[in-house]
């Protein structure tokens, strides 16, 4: 495997579209969401290259219009995910040995792809499979994708360069960064196209190979995603498409003695489970599994009294709101001096007046629907809790209704309790709580935000006051993976911000970084010894 050097600069992040009137991307996008929506297409599965249909039949339907079926695809079960491990491990032997040179241009040709032939193509088809509007498809599908593509390469090249920095006279010293030994397992979840992309691809990138289950209610994009790579020219059996049940693939796949590592995003309890069935069959493996998951969170914005009331404002609704708050990163719950609360209650009642929801085809709607039913049932349980109890009140949204689409109105309830169920737990959906303090106890507060929650992924304080930010960033330092001062706690760039966190939120290994990268090689150290010794004798050995 060559670590030989080329000329590489370090890429830009891709520019965001604006889709306003009269953009040509605006027309692109709205013939493309028309195209799609009027046809049905058959997902197959993919091994090899070879598109295998099990017959055992999902379907993919609109969650702003779920009598809306746009397309139906095939389920893996034991037999195609048994295959898919042996087709894997077969392909890596062409694959690992592969210049990595050749390896990146793959991927950056699926990036000059994405950014071109293809944007409107993957973003129409996120925003119908999962209810995006077009900005959050525009930064998902297209733009963060596009990122990780280049920038992931950028990392690979970076890693490669790492050399033993010391070679004496007569000894070269070398490291060899080898893919690891097996496959990867990627589980990618429903809200983001590119994490959905960018699981199986960053391992891929560093030579290995992978198994991926996209998660059924994102199954159609994710289907583009394998089809953009396949176009970019990714050798068959490098990753493979196996959507289905997670009970049914996950058991093989976990058991499999080829498992050498897990990249991950989804719930923390899935996560948690997958760690523990690794530990119990760890003696049966080939190696020690590289186990990388970014899970749950509930993530926070602080607030010290020196705050303007607009710039809060706008960060709370766009940081609890966008794409319905089904963010790992969305702000799910809120501390606010006492002082500043009627205020910004008023501001943001007023603010919410004008927040439209609705169909994503129609561009005037900010909110659209929430990803399916269970979600639908599981948030509504919540807002219903908030609804009955004595400790907390619904001041804005609290509606909800399906009868065609999942649409639940973005809800902001006050709590009286710091510890109230919707502080504390994972609602993933439009739900903001707020709790009010006293604004003589901002230390004391900052604690009770920093041991509220097993989560740490994002958080934010905004403050003028730069006292009161540097005690917040020391008090709440293992608290969030991500921390934005005066802004939003959603919406981390690829290599700006690199994202991941801590405690129940994942093994923080900073997706859109080398961090992320260095996780995916084995290095090997070679010392080539020029002219060696012929005689063993130490002079310390001569006699006196």
């Amino acid at each position: 495997m060559s670590n030989a050097k080329f000329n590489l600069s370090l890429p830009t992040n891709e520019p965001i579209k604006s889709y306003a009137l009269r953009t040509p991307e605006r027309d692109d996008i709205k013939a493309k969401l028309q195209e799609l929506k009027n046809r049905q297409i058959e997902i197959p599965i993919i091994i090899g290259g070879k598109e295998i249909k099990t017959g055992n039949l999902g379907k993919c339907v609109l969650p702003h219009d779920h009598g809306t079926v746009i397309g139906t695809y095939h389920k893996a079960g034991e037999k195609e995910v048994q295959m898919a491990i042996e087709t894997a491990i077969e392909a890596q032997k062409q694959w690992a040995e592969m210049d990595w040179q050749d390896r990146a241009s793959i991927f950056l040709k699926a990036a000059d792809i994405l950014a071109g032939p293809m944007r409107s193509l993957l973003n129409a088809a996120s925003m119908l499979c999962q209810s995006k509007n077009v900005f959050q498809a525009e930064v998902d599908a297209a733009c963060e994708f596009i990122d990780f593509l280049r920038f992931n390469v950028f990392f690979a090249k970076t890693i490669y360069e790492q050399q033993p920095p010391i070679s004496p006279p007569g000894i070269w010293n070398r490291l060899e960064y080898r893919p690891l030994e097996g496959f990867i397992f990627a589980v990618s979840p429903f809200n983001f196209t590119s994490i959905a992309g960018n699981l199986p691809s960053a391992p891929a990138i560093m030579g290995n190979v992978a198994l991926w289950k996209p998660a059924s209610s994102a199954t159609y994009s994710a289907y583009y995603v394998m089809k953009l790579f396949q176009e970019a020219g990714v050798p068959d059996g490098v990753i493979n498409f196996i959507p289905g049940t997670g009970s049914e693939i996950g058991p093989v796949i976990m058991n499999s003695p080829d498992l050498a590592g897990v990249h991950f995003t989804g719930s923390t309890a899935t996560f948690q489970n997958m760690w523990q069935t690794v530990g119990h069959n760890i003696k049966n493996y080939k190696c020690y599994p590289r186990i990388v998951g970014e899970t749950g969170g509930k993530d926070f914005v602080f607030v010290h009294k020196d705050t303007g009331i607009v710039e809060l404002g706008t960060a709370l609704i766009r940081g609890a709101f966008e794409y319905q708050g089904q963010k790992c990163s969305a702000a799910s719950r809120a501390y606010i001096p006492r002082s500043l609360w009627a205020d910004l209650k008023d501001y943001m009642l007023e603010e919410m007046k004008t927040v439209k929801m609705g169909d994503v085809e129609n561009f005037s709607n900010y909110i659209n629907a929430v990803i399916d039913e269970s979600a639908f049932t599981k948030i509504t349980k919540y807002i219903e809790f908030i609804k009955d109890s004595n400790e907390a009140e619904i001041v804005c949204g609290g509606n909800y209704n399906n009868n065609k689409g999942y649409f639940i109105e973005p809800t902001i309830a006050v709590t009286t309790n710091p510890h109230f169920r919707t502080m504390e737990e994972e609602i993933f959906g439009p739900v903001l709580t707020v709790y009010v303090y006293e604004d003589d106890k901002f230390e004391e507060t900052l604690h009770l935000c920093d041991q509220t929650s097993p989560y740490s992924l994002t958080g934010s304080i905004f403050s003028r006051d730069r006292n009161a930010i540097r005690m917040a960033e020391k008090i709440l330092v293992n608290a969030a993976g991500n921390f934005y001062i005066n802004d939003k706690p959603t919406g981390a760039v690829v290599a700006q911000q690199p994202f991941g966190g801590s405690r129940a939120s994942g093994t923080n290994d900073k997706a859109g970084s080398v961090l992320n990268m260095i996780r995916w090689v084995s290095p090997r150290t070679i010392k080539e010894t020029f002219v060696p010794s012929t005689d063993y004798r130490y002079p310390f050995m001569s006699e006196e």
